[in-house]
């Protein structure tokens, strides 16, 4: 019997969701299945935005960011009504499995439908990299990359003013993109949301790079840190005449969502694509694919809900002593 089996990506867009969408309805139709595209995550579901997708339906986008299927918010998926009337519009069309691109939130949405009886797979995707299952998470290569083009793009105009620049960017409560791009960067310091922040040290490390001939100094901020970008600002031009510096704050925001993907990322979509098309062919659904120790792997939804992945403290470690 052929199989019938749709593709959503949910939650916050991702450098790389559309190699993902590209390489799931490309090897399904390889292996004779008639694919279908959801539009707009999970409330497409319910309004029954669902098309049939060909292979010419997904040339031309893996170089593109964001998403081609598009995503939204949708409260109405948080009921149970709301994910039986998902479940009846896939069934309608004979639907028999359903492939989920997205982060914490939208594999919460993969685990209830599965547990209601309908065949799920995710794959990982998020630029907060703060998913269990996968070491790294889809976007996060492109995001990070353009945090560090942030970096190495203010030392310039900050080396010319003799300033400090505070770089605030995105993660939630996740400190993976502060961390690596300030280690890369070569920041003076960062703050993260999973190690409290002392502002006095922060303010007295910028003063001993003054004092000792730089002619800049930057802050990485993880924007659910306790002391963000704002906070930042605030304790330090409270403290200019000490701090020799005059400082400026930038916030990246959502430019790190809307890269073009790397190639990191072009390829790690099309990767999981394929693992998530392997397991639906193996009957291994509930499950979230991702990559561990270099290789395609799957990890029950049930290990993935309701965490975070932590930070690597061992570079936490080596942040401190490159500061």
């Amino acid at each position: 019997m052929t199989k019938r089996v749709a593709v959503l990506t949910s939650g916050g867009d991702a450098p790389g969701m559309n190699a993902a969408i590209r390489a799931v309805v490309r090897c399904g139709v390889s292996k004779g299945w008639q694919m279908y595209g959801v539009q707009h995550g999970y409330k497409g579901l319910i309004s029954g935005n669902i098309n049939e997708m060909t292979t010419r339906d997904v040339g031309g986008i893996i170089q593109r960011g964001g998403t081609m299927l598009g995503s939204a918010r949708c409260p109405e998926f948080l009921t149970v009504d709301g994910r039986k009337l998902a479940i009846r519009n896939l069934n309608q069309l004979g639907i028999d499995s359903l492939v989920v691109i997205g982060g914490n939130g939208s594999q919460t949405g993969s685990y209830e439908l599965n547990r209601m009886g309908f065949p799920v797979v995710g794959i990982a995707s998020t630029i907060d990299n703060d998913l269990c299952g996968s070491d790294i998470t889809l976007g996060v290569d492109t995001a990070l990359n353009i945090a560090l083009e942030a970096i190495d793009r203010l030392k310039v105009t900050a080396s010319s003013h003799q300033r400090a620049f505070i770089l605030e960017v995105m993660g939630r409560k996740c400190g993976y993109i502060a961390l690596m791009s300030g280690i890369a960067g070569g920041a003076e310091a960062i703050t993260l949301p999973e190690i409290p922040t002392d502002p006095e040290e922060l303010a007295q490390t910028l003063q001993a790079a003054y004092e000792h001939g730089k002619s800049h100094a930057l802050v990485v901020a993880a924007e659910g840190a306790d002391y963000n970008a704002a906070k930042l600002t605030e304790f330090f031009v409270a403290n200019r005449d000490r701090l020799g510096f005059s400082v400026r704050s930038t916030i990246l925001g959502h430019v790190q969502r809307g890269g073009t993907p790397s190639a990191y990322d072009r390829n790690l979509g099309s990767r999981f694509g394929l693992g998530a098309i392997e397991a639906l062919e193996r009957g291994e659904t509930g499950v979230l694919v991702g990559q561990i120790a270099s290789k395609i792997t799957t990890t029950p939804l049930e290990d993935v809900i309701g965490k975070t992945k932590g930070l690597d403290m061992e570079m936490v470690r080596l942040a401190k002593m490159l500061d």
